[in-house]
């Protein structure tokens, strides 16, 4: 049998821990760190002397990012691979034995590294990220409003569509404030509200006031109101790390005109499109249906701007999880499920919004699969389309035009109508239409 070749022989693997690294070099013996800081500083300084340029590591929750940093820095290679893809002989699992095997598997040249954004994009990843987390903790307080005025029989969050809108906080403050004349608290509302749903509100306010479900109310629109004063603190930090991506004003390209955020919880900053603009080198995502200044932001804060890393669409969707995996064993082919990652799970998101499109054809094409799939597969491949579309926009700059509906839906009508004449040929029909 034929030896695999060894293609760096200073190759090391590293057993990432909470508390211990594991490291060996050609799967040696392994040494032993912490993961203090100076502990991450004396690795640094063992595999440069070592001589090792490479390093593979396995991704481990958030242990392995700081480990990553500190060797990125130093100009050596890392290498983060997923757990499942290095899995030893079952029953010979320990930190001693993985590291040695990892080692091993590098350097023969048999381990791939995953996708990690570069340093800058981590930082806009890392603030999206937690500005998340703060929307959802503020979706818990409107939650407890709603649960108080529920138990004050108060009706007002089931008439107008948001609690939290310009009215919708207007009138709890005013409650909260002592104002229970339903005519007083309606005349805090918004004149659209005022001048078709005047009576409804009116009734709705009517309830029973108690103390204890006020003070509820009151401590969830406090809560509700911290985690809007740290969103807004996080859109700061996102503008600044934004601005750095940037860099400065071109002359040549000015700034093009803000676009209306789609979303209530879109981040409130200035010239936002602008600088998502600078970032894409000029190429709009934006021309995308369902594709907005905030969903850009995203998308970018989880692949950066750089999308020549996979070689072509197939490879994207593939890694975003939306593309079908293949499984083969000697004639036989099937098809394999893939996880969604945080893009794949956000163009899903984007699919969603264009369901009930009326003009769009990429509606057309959802509502066509839907009837035939049902509606987690039309979803799913309306998303794919996306991110496919997504791809050549910021590879290749393809500016993406709508033909509309009406358009799409002949098309496809003349595609089947093609299918049925070379149907008949092939059993020596001929088709004619149907006498009106």
């Amino acid at each position: 049998m034929k030896a695999l070749p060894v293609l760096n022989e200073q190759a090391a693997g590293i057993d990432v821990g909470s508390e211990r690294l594991h490291v060996s070099i050609a799967g040696d013996m392994p040494e032993v760190f912490g993961t203090m800081t100076s502990d991450l500083q004396k690795l640094k300084e063992h595999l440069l002397k070592k001589g090792v340029r490479t390093v593979a590591l396995e991704a481990t929750g958030v242990y392995w990012l700081c480990t990553y940093e500190v060797l990125e820095n130093a100009g050596i290679e890392v290498v983060v691979v997923n757990g499942r893809h290095v899995q030893n002989v079952p029953g010979r699992k320990s930190d001693m034995v993985d590291c040695q095997w990892i080692a091993t598997l590098h350097a023969h040249g048999l381990l791939r590294s995953g996708f990690v954004p570069p340093a800058g994009v981590r930082r806009l990843q890392d603030y999206l990220r937690l500005r998340q987390d703060k929307i959802a903790l503020a979706a818990g307080h409107v939650q407890h409003m709603q649960k108080a005025l529920e138990r004050m029989n108060i009706k007002f969050h089931d008439v107008i569509s948001s609690l939290t809108g310009t009215s919708g906080l207007a009138v709890i403050r005013a409650i909260l404030a002592g104002e229970r004349d339903p005519k007083v608290l309606l005349g805090l509302c918004a004149g659209q509200i005022r001048k078709n749903k005047a009576a409804a509100v009116c009734e709705s306010l009517r309830g029973t006031w108690k103390p204890e479900h006020l003070f509820a109310l009151r401590q969830a629109l406090e809560g509700w109101d911290f985690y809007q004063q740290q969103i807004a603190q996080i859109d700061v930090q996102i503008q600044a790390v934004l601005k750095e991506l940037a860099g400065p004003d071109d002359p040549d390209h000015p700034s093009p005109p803000a676009h209306k955020a789609a979303s209530s919880n879109a981040p409130r900053i200035e010239g936002l499109h602008g600088l998502l603009m600078k970032l894409c080198g000029q190429h709009d995502p934006t021309t995308i249906p369902a594709i907005t200044d905030y969903s850009l932001l995203e998308l970018i804060g989880e692949v950066g701007t750089d999308l020549k890393r996979w070689k072509t669409p197939k490879h994207f969707t593939a890694w975003t999880g939306l593309a079908p995996g293949s499984r083969q064993s000697g004639k036989r082919h099937s098809s394999a499920s893939r996880g969604r990652n945080r893009a794949g799970r956000l163009f899903c998101v984007l699919a969603q919004s264009l369901a009930r499109s009326v003009d769009k054809a990429l509606g057309g094409f959802y509502r066509r699969i839907r009837a035939r799939r049902g509606g987690l597969v039309a979803n799913q491949a309306l998303a794919r389309k996306l991110a496919v579309m997504f791809w050549q926009v910021m590879v290749h700059g393809v500016a993406y035009v709508e033909e509309g509906l009406k358009k799409y839906e002949a098309r496809v009508l003349e595609t089947e109508q093609r299918h049925l004449r070379k149907l008949a040929k092939k059993h020596g029909l001929v088709l004619q239409p149907a006498a009106c």
